[in-house]
């Protein structure tokens, strides 16, 4: 077997085909020294009006638990991580529903590192501010005393999961659209 893992030319009009071969075409060499000129294909998902139309209506009920599970992260069980995985479960439902392609334009790389990036800072500003303020990191009380803001700490802790949850949404969708995607193997590369 000579390593032809790569996807092939996607040429369906949702992106939705992918190349089983595995052979190195040897399979596909094979079938037309045969006469027969035909390459073993498959769809990894079938497109079906009731899961695309279910996944339209759930999907806005998801991102708001994935928020209110960020937000309540302060005050109950949840947090930044759980709200974070939900709103990426998400991205997926609406890939395994709308195929991969579509949902990579819709939800374009930029977003994703964006998001990612856009909690760290969020996480970094709402942590080192009490440094800046004389006291240690993530000491939200200073907040309260120094700047006189009510239920500083309260919102400053729903600020930091707010972060963690955009981290983790954007990581897990980034690494979700990296491995659907694939990976080019060369002979001889480890």
């Amino acid at each position: 077997m000579s390593g032809d893992t790569g996807p092939a030319n996607d040429n369906s009009p949702g992106g939705n085909t992918v190349d089983t071969r595995t052979d190195g075409g040897a399979a596909g060499a094979a079938d037309s020294a045969n006469g027969a000129g035909r390459t073993e294909r498959r769809r990894p998902y079938t497109e079906s009006s009731v899961i695309m139309t279910t996944v339209q209506v759930v999907a806005p009920f998801v991102l708001t638990f994935g928020l209110f599970v960020m937000f309540h992260g302060a005050d109950s069980s949840g947090g930044g991580f759980q709200g974070g995985t939900v709103v990426a479960a998400m991205v997926l439902m609406l890939a395994f529903a709308f195929g991969i392609g579509p949902t990579r334009e819709w939800f374009v790389n930029s977003a994703v590192v964006a998001l990612a990036t856009g909690g760290v800072l969020l996480f970094a500003v709402i942590g080192f501010g009490p440094m800046l303020l004389g006291g240690g990191f993530l000491e939200y009380s200073l907040y309260e005393s120094a700047l006189g803001i009510k239920k500083a700490s309260k919102y400053a802790i729903e600020g930091v999961e707010l972060g963690i949850g955009a981290v983790v949404a954007g990581v897990i969708s980034g690494l979700f659209f990296a491995i659907a995607h694939g990976f080019e193997y060369r002979e001889g590369e480890k």
